[in-house]
């Protein structure tokens, strides 16, 4: 286990993940967030070689449907 920080709260999670393997670890819905790994956004197509190491700040934000009728 390795010690993360996740939307701004500290979370202990296996070794080794990468962003999906993380998203997968969290039960989020890949297909409606964004990902930040250490201040910096992780485009979708990059999240298997992201890894997420111990110490990572890690924020996820998830979209929300909705507007205005």
């Amino acid at each position: 286990m390795i010690g993360i920080r996740l939307n701004g709260e500290p979370r202990e999670v296996p070794g080794g993940l990468n962003v999906r393997t993380l998203l997968l670890h969290l039960g989020v819905d890949a297909s409606r967030v964004a990902v930040e790994l250490n201040r910096r956004i992780v485009r979708k197509d990059q999240w298997d070689e992201a890894p997420v190491e111990e110490g990572a700040q890690v924020e996820v934000v998830q979209f929300v449907g909705g507007g205005t009728r």
